[in-house]
């Protein structure tokens, strides 16, 4: 059920964060945000999501060094990046991070919900 299914949303932009925090709450999800890695993973800490949008370029860390320490904690957790780069070196930096999928910058929300419920078993 979609309703219990709760969405971390990591990026450095308010703007996508407001719209991808938007379009999740519409369709039922629960949603925290953090806008750089460190907050990101106390989050993450207090209240483990069932699954995390993160962005690739942020202050600090980058998301592919967070996607890392993330899975390292926890395996099973799908990460799907959201990122402007879209070169396949980024991809396979990615998946080699441990991310499960990766959606371009800037993406439809029908595209997002898509691969948002493909991951936390939504219809």
């Amino acid at each position: 059920m979609i309703k219990n299914k709760l969405v971390l949303v990591v990026d450095d932009s308010p703007t996508i964060r407001k719209i991808v925090e938007i379009t999740l709450k519409r369709e039922g999800y629960r949603v925290n945000t953090c806008e750089s890695a460190m907050k990101a993973l106390a989050c993450i800490t207090d209240e483990q999501p069932d699954l995390v949008l993160l962005d690739v370029i942020l202050p600090i860390m980058d998301g592919y060094q967070v996607c890392k320490i993330i899975k390292s904690r926890y395996r099973n957790l799908p990460i799907i990046m959201l990122t402007s780069k879209d070169g396949f070196f980024d991809k396979i930096r990615g998946k080699m991070a441990g991310s499960t999928q990766y959606i371009t910058k800037p993406f439809e929300p029908k595209e997002l919900l898509a691969v948002v419920r493909k991951h936390t078993g939504g219809s």
